[in-house]
């Protein structure tokens, strides 16, 4: 798949913002399709009252309950905030942990291609916040609800037919595979193939996340797997060494044969791997000392794939990406990041370095 080039070959600090800032102005005019795995993430907040004479364990005074769309939903709700169309598909139960997340999108997602399967249980996530009257609410406990799988033949038909129709006028195509066997490589091939045979000028990018099953997919577009991701489907060891994260990223290519490999390293930035050429090294945006990276993975692969359909280079689209998830872990539990943040990200950075700005993909037409 061809990647556009960046309008300046080489261009000073003034230009890369300017070229990023109109970027993230394309996103409102794009639409996206998201699927992938709907999770239901909950967060319970209470404030600690005393030690249990039961056993060794905290007592929390309950205050209240949240639920937020998490997985692939938490991708939908980036995608809108940002102010572009999130088309949404995925499978969700008749429990009602499925009604409250279907409550909780963002106005700007489009849910009319979501299953609702009875007998099918909404995954959900469960996490308990505690803290005093003077301390920040920490994460004590998780509880995970899984769904029942395989599905139904007949539900996994019924889900097969929304894909066609949602693909329809979409600039771009997120898969998000959190394991639950809804997103597979057949499939993703199968959506391959689809906007392969699109008539149009600029090819739609189909852009994968998947935690457990990576090196299970071939052809796609790009990826953006976490650092303990690859470590867990290559066998291997980064941490700081560099000779190890460049064997892992060009192996992943290898494997893979994508155009590009983002792998999100926490504190450690992004390191973007592309065929051919040098890998590119972002330092992290903003501190080091995040609040909460929970869903920050779906926010890159929002902000990674928004930017691939409006036009961007594989490096600006990442560059872009490492802003917000930057901005998105500064926030507690499943977080978006509006484009005014984005753009306020871009303004604020003053890393004035030319690093592979010009190293992208050949250029192309523009759609009107």
């Amino acid at each position: 798949m061809l990647i556009a080039r960046s309008v300046h070959p080489l261009p000073g600090e003034s230009e890369r913002k300017e070229r990023l800032l109109a970027i993230v102005d394309g996103f409102s005019s794009r639409r996206i399709l998201i699927l992938g795995d709907l999770i239901a993430d909950e967060f319970i907040y209470g404030d600690v009252s005393r030690v249990s004479r039961e056993a060794p364990v905290l007592i929390l005074k309950y205050d209240a309950t949240e639920m937020v769309a998490g997985g692939a939903g938490n991708a939908a709700n980036n995608v809108a905030a940002f102010g572009a169309q999130a088309r949404l598909v995925g499978l969700v139960g008749t429990d009602a942990e499925g009604r409250r997340l279907l409550s909780s999108f963002h106005r700007g997602v489009d849910r009319t291609h979501v299953v609702r399967a009875r007998g099918y249980r909404t995954p959900v996530k469960t996490r308990i916040l505690a803290g005093g009257v003077h301390a920040a609410r920490q994460q004590v406990v998780r509880i995970d609800r899984e769904p029942g799988w395989p599905v139904d033949r007949a539900v996994s038909a019924a889900l097969a037919k929304k894909i066609g129709p949602a693909l329809d006028t979409c600039d771009a195509v997120l898969l998000s595979d959190y394991g639950s066997g809804l997103v597979t490589p057949a499939l993703a091939a199968t959506i391959r193939r689809a906007v392969a045979r699109r008539a149009r000028r600029r090819p739609i990018p189909v852009l994968l996340d998947s935690r457990y099953r990576l090196l299970d997919y071939r052809g796609l577009t790009t990826c953006t797997p976490n650092e303990a991701e690859v470590e867990q489907v290559l066998g291997i060891r980064i941490d700081d060494d560099a000779r190890a994260l460049e064997r892992a990223g060009r192996l992943l290519l290898r494997r893979t044969r994508m155009r590009a490999v983002l792998v999100t390293r926490g504190s450690r930035g992004m390191a973007l791997f592309q065929p051919e050429q040098r890998t590119v090294h972002i330092p992290i945006f903003g501190s080091d000392e995040v609040t909460d990276v929970t869903g920050a993975g779906d926010t890159v692969i929002a902000t990674f794939g928004l930017a691939l359909a409006v036009g961007a280079s594989f490096y600006e689209a990442a560059r872009l990406a490492n802003y917000a998830g930057g901005v998105v872990v500064m926030k507690r539990g499943t977080a978006t990041v509006s484009a005014k943040e984005l753009g306020d990200a871009i303004t604020s950075d003053h890393d004035t370095s030319t690093e592979s700005w010009s190293q992208e993909g050949p250029a192309q037409g523009r759609r009107k």
